[in-house]
């Protein structure tokens, strides 16, 4: 059956309506069996389209949905905390989502150009279509992989495809799933015990390999402390509370005996060089009087003039830092096309230098840690660049910028998802949420109430080894669905002939 106008517009909801109700499948919310089922109403409303241009409609009616539901809060660290005017905000958001709706939009209208067969199109080209379409949007720009479709499955058996392929590969898993949940309820005779047969095959093989131990303990457990110093976001720069956020990452500090003491980004507002050492110092000696060290997140100047988003070790171990590479634009850097932006946004250090691309861990506490700060953590190809070397992850950030939101949960999803990954403990350090322990299997095993001062007192075991996706991150999923839209093409030319 074909889409006629008056269902076409009944289409079109259902899809935009499918793409929000797919929020609800990743964090705060992790009803992930949303995500197959919106997914497989989106593939049948495909199934259904009289052209190519229709499917892209519907695509992109579903990116609307998902993007426009799910990443909302950018409005929040524009207008509320950026001080953009609020119409302003409002329609940079709208553009933004619009944006990203494109993706699926494109995944609709190649897989309905390619002229292959129904059940072809439902299990091998939407999946591999769309898995390239998520690299993409995770690249292009510099890439903003947010809300990739494998996030919302980091609790169930699917989830045991990550550390083979990373989270591009968990997504390939579920929507394979969405499409054959659409073959065995629209397909017959062979095709529908096909499907049934896939279900039942795929969710076993994701538990089975949930279970596999992909690296092995190191040492030890060690005492770690995740210091969350709740400093909002709108007094966080201001002068007059500098010397009370000085009084508070004291205390909390001097108030734990951790051998790996991690504090937020940007924890102390002011230049490393500005700092009183005095105050440094005592730092340091708390540390060595553990045995261990601090990591600091503090902005650097550099030789050159420039400035870096930087961690620190403060502590036993020589003095090492790491500095942010993958930059947040418009937030963290500014090309130069958008420099009249900076007028109509307060953002502090809105211009940071790149830190170098291929960091070694630092040494600190007894361990190598693989750090990376706020954003970077939803790259996992960029994650796996200090690993096998690496024995623990610890992401630093402060999503203050996006308020009381979807945001930070998302956020530690996304964490969770890095050390199913690779195979290792990930620390989180915040400064108002969530700051969390992540064990590597991606379970978090202690947190802190968001918006609450405290300090997260735990353990943490190194690991090491290397999972396959550390091996070859995303290089043979991309391959794999490279392959699959080539054959799915070659045998569309034949068929032309």
């Amino acid at each position: 059956m074909r889409l006629g106008l008056d269902s076409t517009r009944g289409a079109t909801l259902a899809a935009f309506t499918a793409g929000a109700a797919a929020v609800a499948a990743f964090a705060p919310v992790q009803w992930s069996p949303l995500a197959p089922l919106a997914l497989a109403l989106l593939f049948h409303l495909w199934q259904r389209a009289d052209s190519p241009r229709s499917a892209a409609l519907l695509g992109y009616a579903f990116g609307l949905g998902h993007f426009g539901a799910g990443v909302s809060w950018i409005y929040i660290s524009l207008h509320d905390f950026g001080a953009m005017p609020a119409p302003l905000a409002l329609i940079a958001t709208a553009l933004y989502c619009a944006y990203l709706a494109l993706f699926p939009a494109l995944v609709g209208s190649l897989q309905a150009r390619l002229g292959a067969g129904p059940a072809v199109r439902l299990v091998l080209l939407i999946p591999a279509l769309w898995t390239l379409a998520e690299w993409l949007r995770g690249w292009l720009l510099t890439g903003f992989p947010w809300l990739a479709a494998g996030y919302s499955q980091i609790d169930t058996p699917l989830a045991g495809f990550a550390p083979l392929a990373g989270v591009y590969g968990v997504s390939f898993a579920l929507v394979l799933l969405g499409g054959l949940i659409v073959l065995l309820a629209t397909g017959r005779g062979r095709a529908r015990i096909g499907a049934a047969a896939g279900i039942v095959l795929m969710l076993p093989a994701g538990g089975a390999l949930r279970t596999l131990e992909w690296t092995a303990p190191s040492g030890d457990r060690l005492k770690v402390a995740l210091v969350q110093g709740n400093i909002a976001q709108s007094l966080k720069f201001d002068p007059g509370r500098y010397a009370q956020t000085l009084d508070t990452y004291r205390r909390l500090v001097l108030g734990t005996d951790a051998q790996l003491i991690v504090l937020p980004e940007t924890a102390i507002p002011r230049f490393l060089n500005t700092i009183d050492a005095r105050y440094l110092e005592e730092l340091a000696r708390h540390a060595r009087s553990n045995r261990g060290d601090i990591l600091l997140g503090v902005p650097m100047v550099e030789r050159g003039g420039g400035f870096t988003n930087s961690v620190v070790t403060l502590g036993s171990s020589p003095p090492q830092r790491y500095a942010k590479s993958h930059l947040v634009p418009l937030g963290e850097f500014v090309p130069p096309e958008f420099g009249w932006i900076v007028s109509v946004l307060r953002i502090p250090l809105s211009d940071f230098e790149r830190g170098t691309d291929r960091p070694e861990p630092l040494v600190a506490g007894g361990a190598r840690v693989a750090v990376n700060i706020c954003y970077e953590d939803a790259f996992g190809e960029e994650i796996i660049r200090q690993l096998p070397q690496a024995t623990l992850l610890a992401n630093v950030s402060n999503v203050a910028w996006f308020g009381d939101s979807l945001a930070p949960e998302q956020h530690l999803q996304i964490s969770r998802m890095r050390a199913l990954e690779t195979g290792r403990t990930m620390l989180r350090a915040t400064n108002t949420g969530v700051t969390a322990i992540v064990d590597r299997r991606g379970a978090v095993v202690a947190r802190l109430p968001a918006f609450t001062e405290g300090v997260l007192n735990g353990s943490a075991q190194q690991y090491t080894g290397a999972t396959p996706y550390v091996r070859y991150g995303n290089v043979p999923v991309l391959i794999l669905a490279a392959l699959l839209i080539f054959a799915v093409l070659i045998v569309a030319l034949k068929r032309a002939r």
